[in-house]
């Protein structure tokens, strides 16, 4: 019986153990959109002497923000797929790249750091009557960052610092619209600091925001 008893118990542990894991797997299971060649998402601006094309994707509706767990419109922040492609047979450096968003008001907004978003989804700004620029219900609770959420916004962020002959490389810019009605339309992002291989930098790329809005619904 006691044999018996002990062999029942190391059978829980192990089972706990196997649920941990999993658990633990599970935490960081946050999936990348796929990105095509920029040129084919609306607002895009490509330089094609430099046989370079920039576009961004923002994620602006419930549907398109299923692909994280986090709502970040509800804490004002909205992320931005950002695609850099290089169609060229020399890579291109983005490692001095800065990205500026430019809103109709002239507001100029440049991506939130990671320690900014901790900050904000831990400890959001209690505003009454705030009303935020997206479609979403206002239910900022303050609280604390999981594993899951962790992952997330750090394996979400564009992070690439050179794109290779005839690639694309990807990720999500977050900006801080809290307070802002209606940031996308006439708004542009520009971007400067991509280089060639030889160093020398590209045109600077300007990306209407518009574009987004007129092919939203194509």
């Amino acid at each position: 019986m006691n044999l018996l008893k002990k062999w029942t118990s190391c059978s829980f542990l192990v089972a706990c153990s196997i649920l941990a894991a999993a658990v633990g797997v599970a935490a960081k299971d946050f999936v990348k959109p796929v990105a095509r060649p920029a040129k084919t998402y609306p607002a895009h601006d490509e330089h094609p002497d430099d046989k370079a094309t920039i576009a961004v994707d923002p994620y602006d509706t419930r549907e398109k923000a299923k692909v994280f767990t986090i709502d970040f419109p509800e804490h004002g922040l909205l992320p931005v797929f950002f695609i850099v492609t290089n169609d060229g047979d020399q890579p291109i450096s983005i490692a001095n790249m800065q990205v500026t968003f430019t809103t109709a008001n002239d507001s100029r907004l440049t991506p939130i750091s990671t320690e900014d978003i901790y900050r904000r989804l831990t400890n959001p700004h209690e505003k009454e009557n705030q009303t935020l620029p997206f479609p979403f219900p206002n239910t900022k609770v303050k609280g604390t960052i999981n594993p899951k959420q962790r992952d997330e916004i750090e394996s979400s962020q564009f992070a690439a610092k050179a794109v290779e002959p005839h690639g694309t490389q990807s990720g999500f810019l977050f900006f801080d619209f809290e307070g802002i009605p209606d940031p996308l339309k006439g708004a542009t992002i520009s971007v400067t600091g991509v280089n060639d291989a030889k160093g020398n930098e590209l045109m600077y790329f300007e990306i209407s925001l518009d574009k987004y809005l007129n092919g939203r619904g194509k």
